[in-house]
């Protein structure tokens, strides 16, 4: 795989304009690095359970330790815990609203502030950037009611890249990436939320810009879907990830015979994949999809197998499915939330982190064969809606859509959309947001306003309720979009 990026390397096909000619050495290095990590990690799973167990271990004594030196946050959290930490049970659980209320004293790097942060990430010309000339950094949606922000160090964004490429390779998938990149071009597309710095579009850029020859480029959820198609029509992508919600919609339009794209491979994050659309999704493209579960606190948290597991990156991460008074339930058993460590980021520890997410760990061993962990995840389950144009179409919008849309309006805010009919709309808001509601509504209803025109349904209606948003009763998580009724 590596010489195949740099057979269709710049002196192959060099790329209009200047070239930083130390690019292909940095790029060169780069990929020995991969490569070495994605063989440690081979080397590490081969030694089965007691492997992964003893490394694991030992990752989490150096996170533990490194975050008593360097982060003031975890020196007071730690206190009274003993020096060499080898079991997490022993550890403090912490929560987002803790951690961003004492960010400066989180973070391990000095330099770091939540102000000189949040200006970097008030230029979205920044978005996938270095920051600090060493950092990558993205928002997160806010869908446990508290927007985050995430600082991830190198170490941690080539530990992410090593897991993702050695998935491909244990799902079979190096043949079908060699003929996607030589037969088909090479062409890689994302459909996604692409106006602020979102994980996603942020660590997307950050990979196209260390090897600008590949082609690579982003499509915004936002475009209507039949200008969608027609962009993907004209690229051609070998390679195609979004949401799974994003994915259903776009192998209906397959089916449909609008959408003449062969991808070799489809990637899919962000949002809960149910086994029946992973299905319709498959058999429309002809091609297999790639799930991977993750969060902005740790990009790669478990991948998915041909049964329909995930299997947790156990090597890397640890997470621990917890009741609602954080005791372990027992496999097969529906979570309340899951704890999650991040081994691999040091420059913001995430430890014992309570991520929100409902999961069902597996009893006993995968029939895939892989020997990690096993898991099912509730996840994000937002719904399409299917609205009625004035003419009397039908338009279908992405949540992903509607979600960004919001969040670029007003910021990251606990807010819900529910579709009552098939014109009508009702937007629900968090009661932080109480004390200046009429100004977000005013700023929303104008995006919303905006953005239904832009898809032919300027005569949906958007209406303001009194009722705050509600936790799904599986995931913990607020459903940002719902489908409650369709006339």
């Amino acid at each position: 795989m590596i010489q195949h990026l740099f057979e269709a390397g710049p002196w192959a096909n060099p790329p209009a304009g200047n070239m930083d000619p130390w690019a292909p050495m940095r790029a060169w290095a780069t990929c020995m690095d991969l490569s070495a990590r994605m063989a440690a990690i081979r080397w590490v799973r081969a030694g089965g359970g007691p492997a992964i167990e003893a490394v694991r271990r030992e990752r989490l004594r150096a996170l533990v330790e490194f975050a008593r030196a360097h982060s003031a946050f975890y020196r007071k959290a730690l206190r009274g815990v003993a020096p060499a930490v080898h079991d997490v049970e022993s550890l403090p659980i912490v929560g987002k609203r803790e951690l961003m209320a004492h960010f400066d004293d989180w973070v391990t790097d000095p330099r770091i502030t939540r102000g000189l942060l949040e200006a970097f990430l008030a230029d979205r010309g920044h978005i996938g950037e270095h920051f600090l000339g060493r950092y990558v950094v993205w928002k997160s949606s806010g869908t446990s009611g508290e927007p985050g922000l995430f600082v991830q160090d190198p170490n941690a964004l080539a530990t992410y890249d090593a897991i993702a490429g050695l998935q491909r390779q244990t799902m079979g998938m190096a043949m079908r990436y060699g003929w996607g990149l030589f037969a088909q071009g090479g062409r890689a597309a994302l459909v996604t939320a692409t106006g602020d710095h979102y994980a996603g579009i942020a660590s997307w850029r950050r990979t196209h810009r260390q090897f600008p020859w590949i082609e690579a480029r982003s499509f915004s959820v936002l475009d209507p879907l039949t200008s969608l198609v027609n962009e993907l029509n004209a690229y051609q992508p070998a390679f195609l990830a979004s949401y799974p919600t994003a994915l259903l919609l776009l192998a209906g339009e397959r089916k449909a015979g609008h959408l003449r794209i062969n991808p070799a491979t489809l990637w899919s994050y962000g949002e809960c994949l149910t086994a029946a659309a992973q299905a319709e999704i498959e058999t429309a493209f002809g091609c297999p999809v790639e799930n991977e579960y993750g969060a902005s606190e740790c990009l790669s948290i478990a991948c998915g197998c041909r049964e329909g597991w995930l299997h947790v990156n156990a090597d890397w991460v640890l997470v621990e499915p917890v009741d609602d008074s954080y005791r372990p339930t027992a496999p097969g058993e529906p979570s309340h939330t899951v704890l999650l460590t991040n081994l691999a980021n040091l420059v913001q520890p995430v430890i014992r982190y309570d991520l929100g997410d409902s999961v069902v760990a597996r009893a006993g061993p995968c029939a895939c064969g892989n020997a990690l962990p096993a898991i099912r995840v509730e996840g994000r389950r937002d719904d399409l809606l299917t609205l009625r144009a004035a003419d009397g179409s039908v338009v279908t919008l992405l949540p992903a859509a509607i979600t960004a849309v919001i969040e670029e309006a007003v910021g990251l805010r606990r807010f819900q959309i529910v579709q009552k009919g098939a014109d009508l709309l009702l937007l629900r808001l968090g009661e932080r947001d109480a004390g200046d509601r009429q100004a977000i509504w005013r700023r929303l209803s104008g995006a919303l306003g905006q953005y239904l025109s832009n898809q032919s349904l300027g005569n949906v209606r958007i209406e303001l309720q009194d009722a705050p948003p509600a936790a799904d009763v599986r995931s913990g998580k607020v459903r940002q979009v719902i489908l409650e009724r369709r006339d």
